[in-house]
């Protein structure tokens, strides 16, 4: 989509609002004025679409205020790959995404770069294209930001964009509600409930209600997965080979090579406040007249690759095993190996950065990654069967288009979590305590991406934080996990940073979850605002009438 389309297509609707972020584009915005809603909901995430088609369908009037210029987070950010997990238990507005998404690949116009039929329709555990219940589960980023961009035209929903909460002191409370919030360009939005929607939480932690960050020990929540997990290796993202971490190998003293620790990782089933390694999730295009030769990025030093060329080195060769295909000869390419996409170590600060930081963390992560991409692409030390089969490939040119080919999301895997009077846990996930308030299921794997880097009492680089572990079966999420305590904040809802342990997060952090539970607080949140109560007070028994009715799959 052009940039001129793109600024057309936002004012669809009558809310939607950009400002110069954009070079070449004047801001919409005005500054210094106050709006109201029965709803607010902060983030653009696709929780945030889901919790705003809801408020309004049951007739509220509703506001998306979001930092974000385009809708939908990882959704329409790259990761087209579903993490379906039982697509069973996709229920609501979760499954209509998906079946739009079906629609869409149903129409010929759809397939530009590939016929239909040769696509494969190869999914995350189940096909891609499901005939008999009209859903897709694999797909483009442009067409999900197209079936969030329908949602909203449809229902008349008002999106402020470039709209960023002012942090810390921007929430007004009284008597522990939240009255308004305040953004950077001094507008003023005014609800009866709201809903933070982000993957980081800041609506949470600036109205001070309780989270943590990290991963908690072991025996915080009698968790086996919980805390460090050194020689914990359930997918292949470690170092199987011994690789001398030193920039001259056997000397310590000429120092670490680039992205490995000099501490020690902690004692096994410690606590600590680090977090789970983000990247972007790339969608690259085979297609000659659709792809984008790999760009140098700026400062690029491809010294900072060298512990690639030793796992190449030691025999590697599962470069492509995350390269998954989506429609049109693209791909949604994951983390996959001991060096990858991940940028491991490099986000802790991230969670509770000021956008100054936050903006310097997310274009390290940028520059990281198309460095790797360049490296592979044109160093001489990358073996020469790799470096053929890998140059097939480039940034897809007609998706992100208005940010040079590049994703609009960093996929923040784990940010902050709320701390409430329920927390989900492993014990939740795994069916072994029961759940008697649910308002959505998931059943994705518990699943933790590396969190250090680290050299080995032998002498050797290891990595540590991953794991993988099956769920049984679909579980319950607890009403209880997404509201505050009741001392801390009454007519707050948080269906993303909810209140989960680490591990269990690893589990509930997909997108069509998050869609789910974005549907279910908004139905809470419509029920609040009609009783006059606070979130924490709604009757679970009409909640839950209310969630059947609307096809929501709740146990």
């Amino acid at each position: 989509m052009k940039r001129r389309n793109f600024v057309k297509s936002l004012a669809i609707g009558g809310g939607a609002v950009l400002s110069g972020g954009i070079p070449g584009w004047e801001p919409f915005a005005r500054t210094g004025e106050r709006r109201e809603a029965d709803v607010i909901i902060y983030g653009g995430t696709s929780a945030a679409v889901t919790a705003a088609v809801k408020a309004k369908q049951l007739g509220k009037t509703v506001m998306i205020v979001c930092p974000e210029l385009h809708l939908g987070g990882m959704t329409s950010g790259g990761l087209g790959f579903t993490d379906t997990g039982n697509k069973a238990v996709i229920g609501g507005l979760a499954r209509e995404f998906y079946h739009r998404i079906y629609l869409h690949y149903e129409d010929a116009k759809s397939w530009q770069w590939q016929q239909k039929e040769a696509y494969g329709n190869k999914g995350q555990g189940t096909p891609a294209i499901d005939g008999t219940n009209r859903t897709m589960w694999i797909f483009e980023p442009h067409a999900a930001e197209k079936v969030f961009e329908g949602f909203i035209h449809e229902n008349g929903i008002a999106v402020f964009r470039d709209e960023w909460l002012e942090r810390p002191h921007g929430v007004q409370m009284k008597h522990g509600q939240i009255i308004s919030f305040k953004t950077v360009k001094s507008n003023v939005y005014a609800g009866k409930i709201f809903i933070d929607a982000t993957y980081e939480g800041d609506l949470m932690a600036a109205a001070s209600v309780s989270f943590t960050i990290g991963r908690e020990a072991a025996g915080v929540y009698n968790e086996k997965w919980a805390g460090v997990l050194t020689g914990v290796f359930h997918h292949d993202h470690y170092f199987k080979s011994r690789i001398d971490p030193y920039k001259i190998p056997g000397k310590p003293s000429s120092g670490l090579l680039p992205g490995i620790s000099g501490e020690a990782p902690g004692a096994y089933g410690s606590g600590d406040k680090k977090v789970q390694a983000y990247c972007y999730r790339m969608c690259f295009s085979s297609h000659p007249e659709n792809k984008v030769a790999f760009p140098q990025p700026s400062g690029y030093d491809p010294t900072q690759y060298e512990l690639l060329v030793r796992v190449f080195n030691s025999g590697w060769r599962e470069l492509f095993r995350k390269f998954d295909p989506i429609p049109n000869l693209k791909t949604d390419t994951n983390n996959h190996g001991p060096f990858s996409t991940d940028y491991i170590g490099m986000n802790y600060l991230y969670p509770d950065a000021s956008y100054t930081q936050r903006k310097q963390i997310i274009q390290n992560h940028r520059n990281y990654q198309q460095g790797l991409f360049y490296f592979i692409a044109t160093d001489q030390r990358i073996p020469r069967e790799v470096q053929q089969e890998f140059n097939k490939w480039g940034l897809a040119k007609d998706e992100f288009t208005d940010n040079e080919n590049w994703p609009f999301q960093l996929y923040i895997r784990e940010a902050r979590r709320m701390v409430s009077d329920f927390v989900m846990t492993e014990q939740e996930i795994l069916g072994e305590r029961a759940v008697t308030d649910s308002i959505g299921m998931g059943s994705y794997t518990l699943d933790s991406h590396n969190i250090q880097r680290y050299v080995t009492k032998e002498g050797f680089v290891q990595n540590e934080g991953d794991f993988g572990v099956a769920v049984p079966k679909p579980y319950n999420i607890s009403y209880r996990a997404i509201v505050p305590k009741a001392a801390e904040c009454q007519n707050l809802l948080v269906p993303v940073c909810l209140s989960s342990s680490h591990v269990a997060y690893g589990s509930i952090r997909m997108e069509p979850v998050f869609m789910i539970l974005g549907e279910s607080a908004a139905t809470a949140a419509v029920m609040a605002i009609d009783n006059k109560s606070s979130v924490q007070k709604v009757d679970y028994a009409a909640l839950k009438n209310n969630l059947l009715k609307q096809q929501q799959k709740i146990g």
